[in-house]
């Protein structure tokens, strides 16, 4: 991928208009190569360009709340290092949509049906399988997910992995307070998940506010060891992975908020021992003591 311009070079707020120029020219260089997918996106119908990935290794069994999390949060560590993949989203049925498609999604039936395409198209480079359970996600005022309702996601996600061998199991990390995340966090611990990834699903958790992260602390009983992935050489590639999710980010310069973390992650990764030239962007992940 090109180089991309410091994005404070001229003040943050020129950040998003830097990444759009340098995202649409990465499209332009694309349509040339010779292995090339084309992605559309559910909402606009816009076409995208992008290389599909071979994966190789230990498989991983992804299980995230809703169906952008995986990708908001995590998708360009897998895109720089593609594994075999099976995403499992627990909260499939919603009705979440930017306000200004409301009136055209208004059901839980259309909205759910726009979600589950966007996914599709999201996760189709990198070669994923994909399993819904099904259950609906929380609407506001936010309360914590019964026990009962735990229970049952983690019965289910038990019967998704069973048979599944030598998979290696990843989950958000609940930074947030959502209940949904905290809800799929906890069945995940319960069935032996030691890898976790930095929520970026709400604008208000990318920065990481104290009270967010002290919460975190507390529920991670101090024994979560934080780890940086590189997604420089992918971070394009994960821009046209956010572009399928419109429905979310809407309008599109909210697709580049996680792209602007992810600049402000890899300020603390450690200099390169090599010495070559450190990553400019990256995703945070957190594992377990002793994993």
């Amino acid at each position: 991928m090109t180089h991309l311009p410091l994005p404070d070079a001229d003040g943050i707020y020129t950040f998003p208009t830097d990444l759009l120029t340098a995202h649409r020219n990465w499209m332009d260089s694309l349509t040339g190569a010779k292995e090339i997918t084309t992605l559309t996106a559910p909402l606009t119908l816009a076409p995208y360009w992008i290389e599909p990935r071979k994966p190789s290794g230990r498989p991983v069994v992804v299980i995230e709340p809703h169906h952008d999390d995986f990708v908001l949060s995590a998708s360009g560590t897998f895109l720089a290092r593609p594994r075999p993949l099976t995403v499992v989203t627990v909260f499939t049925r919603s009705r979440s949509v930017h306000p200004t498609v409301e009136k055209t999604y208004n059901t839980v039936e259309s909205v759910s049906g726009l979600r589950d395409r966007e996914a599709a198209q999201s996760l189709l480079p990198l070669g994923a399988a994909r399993v819904g359970l099904g259950h609906k996600d929380a609407e506001k005022p936010y309360r914590l997910a019964e026990p009962d309702q735990v229970d049952r996601i983690t019965s289910e996600l038990a019967e998704v992995l069973d048979g599944m061998e030598d998979v290696e199991l990843l989950a958000p990390a609940a930074v947030t307070r959502h209940p949904d995340h905290l809800a799929v966090h906890e069945a995940a611990r319960r069935l032996g998940c030691r890898w976790f990834w930095e929520d970026a699903a709400f604008w208000s958790t990318y920065g990481l506010s104290g009270c967010d992260q002290q919460l975190f602390e507390q529920r991670a009983g101090g024994v979560l060891e934080a780890e940086l992935e590189d997604i420089t050489a992918t971070v394009l590639d994960k821009v046209t992975l956010l572009h399928m999710h419109g429905s979310q980010m809407h309008p599109a310069r909210k697709m580049y908020r996680p792209i602007r973390h992810a600049y402000s992650v890899a300020a603390h990764m450690p200099p390169d021992p090599a010495d070559r030239p450190r990553g400019q962007f990256a995703e945070r992940f957190y594992r377990l003591g002793g994993s």
